[in-house]
């Protein structure tokens, strides 16, 4: 079954890199706030390089509303070092090598491919919006995302 608005968000617990190192990021621990979870296909290909380039720059508008925000692939931890290092994304990049999080949140493509999918948790740890593209080769803006965050309602 898809998951729905107002489903428990499957918690992601997976490595990451952010701010020059390696650590892991548990859903769970980010209880009492909002987080956009963008699973993307692949590291620094070019729709993802914009997608992931727009929501690293855009990142002070999102994280103003209290939300924290996760890019989640395929590619291990070093692929996203890389790939943060080289365009200098200033969110965490998760790595789901195992695909559990893919899994869990029915983002699966073709040829083992990970769709372009956008999922924003609300503080309570529900699904509170998603949004998954059927071809990948757009993605949901930071105008788009701040909508969805500024419509939250607060932690119960």
């Amino acid at each position: 079954m898809p998951l729905r608005p107002g489903d428990p968000a499957p918690d992601v617990d997976l490595p990451g890199w952010h701010d020059g190192q390696e650590r892991r990021f548990r859903l769970s621990d980010h209880r009492g706030a909002p987080v956009v979870l963008a699973f993307y296909p692949g590291d620094d290909t070019p729709v993802c390089r914009r997608q992931l380039c727009s929501y690293s720059d855009g990142l002070d508008e999102l994280t103003a509303t209290g939300a924290h925000v996760w890019g989640i692939s395929a590619q291990d931890v070093a692929s996203h070092r890389r790939f943060a290092e080289a365009r200098r994304l200033r969110l965490p990049l998760l790595a789901d090598v195992d695909r559990t999080a893919v899994r869990a949140y029915g983002v699966g493509g073709p040829l083992g491919l990970v769709k372009r999918s956008v999922f924003v948790v609300d503080a309570d740890g529900r699904l509170a919006w998603s949004h998954v593209s059927a071809l990948g080769l757009t993605y949901q803006d930071v105008d788009a995302l701040r909508a969805v965050l500024d419509s939250l309602e607060p932690a119960a």
